[in-house]
């Protein structure tokens, strides 16, 4: 019997643009390609989702890439305000967030995100019926790693078949799958066939 739902948060609570705060604060388009390539699309930002460098640190190490001081200045404001503008809630998710909730389901997030984000949950939508919340930077490792799902049920004392996971990567779901939790690949965006899943659930 399912008693708690797992969820993802990027691109399944939260729509997420990774180029997005590039617009914001430049203007010209080679500029922006160059800086958020660097910061976005760099290994220091995996890094910063497994919790195993400073965000100072991998700043220096995007700004080493960068050839002009201007770049590299931008390059700090990218990293310093990318959770302002990158991610925008999903309205519908936060309201099946709060019917799961009562209907008596334990909700929680596991998610691939750096430490950062545990000082900005409130764009995640429904967060407030959320019984606990695991991001990846914590325990230094990674979804679909069997150790991330491990860290989930150790905290919060889940049974892994009494757990429904919901990520928009199949691989994802594949490592809960594997770690005795099933899920749901919500890779097409489909609200109303991700509620038609969830009252088959029981």
């Amino acid at each position: 019997m399912i008693k708690n739902i797992v969820f993802d948060m990027g691109k399944v609570l939260v729509d997420y643009e990774g180029h997005k705060v590039g617009t914001v604060f430049m203007e010209d388009e080679a500029e922006r390609k160059e800086v958020c390539t660097s910061v976005f699309d760099s290994q220091e930002w995996l890094l910063l989702d497994m919790g195993l460098i400073s965000e100072e640190d991998a700043l220096k190490r995007m700004q080493s890439r960068l050839s002009t001081d201007h770049a590299k200045e931008m390059a700090e404001l990218c990293l310093k305000h990318w959770h302002e503008y990158n991610m925008q809630p999903v309205k519908e998710m936060g309201e099946l967030v709060r019917e799961l909730k009562e209907q008596g389901y334990g909700i929680y997030l596991c998610s691939n995100a750096s430490l950062r984000l545990l000082t900005y949950t409130s764009v995640i939508p429904g967060i407030e019926y959320f019984d606990g919340v695991l991001f990846s930077a914590e325990v230094k490792c990674m979804k679909p790693q069997k150790e991330m799902y491990g860290h989930l049920f150790e905290r919060f004392h889940l049974k892994p078949e009494e757990c429904f996971f919901i990520d928009d990567l199949l691989m994802n779901v594949e490592g809960a799958r594997e770690c005795g939790m099933e899920g749901y690949c919500f890779a097409d965006r489909d609200i109303e066939g991700l509620k038609e899943c969830l009252r088959k659930l029981n």
